[in-house]
């Protein structure tokens, strides 16, 4: 009975906090974040803290100019939800900035940004 009654009161608190554990934030990316790269990438990829939603996820790489550059076929790893990824024609040396927005399978989204460079 007293074990019920643990189980009754704290089902609430467990709810209450899941929401907090629940954003797809960016766990580590390559190339990393204010890098400077020697050779291009022939990718950006982006790893979440949690899976992703690929119909509603975005990610884009844009020059210093702000023209998109990257190959326009983003796409959420099937084998690892997490994982966001999108490919790179050769690039000339610059300062590059990746965008996402993101949509985690549990409903929450986030979006950020940063910039890396590749080395002239």
């Amino acid at each position: 009975m007293k074990r019920d009654l643990a189980i009754a009161l704290a089902l609430p608190l467990a709810v209450l906090a899941a929401p907090a554990w629940s954003h797809a934030f960016l766990d580590h990316a390559a190339p990393t974040v204010g890098s400077v790269a020697r050779v291009a990438p022939s990718e950006v990829r982006l790893v979440f803290t949690q899976q992703l939603e690929p119909a509603f996820s975005t990610l884009q790489v844009l020059d210093a100019g702000g023209k998109r550059v990257d190959n326009g076929d983003a796409r959420v790893d099937r084998a690892d939800a997490t994982v966001f990824a999108v490919s790179l024609p050769p690039l000339p040396g610059g300062k590059y900035h990746v965008k996402w927005r993101v949509l985690s399978v549990d409903t929450h989204v986030t979006e950020g940004d940063y910039t890396f460079e590749i080395a002239p």
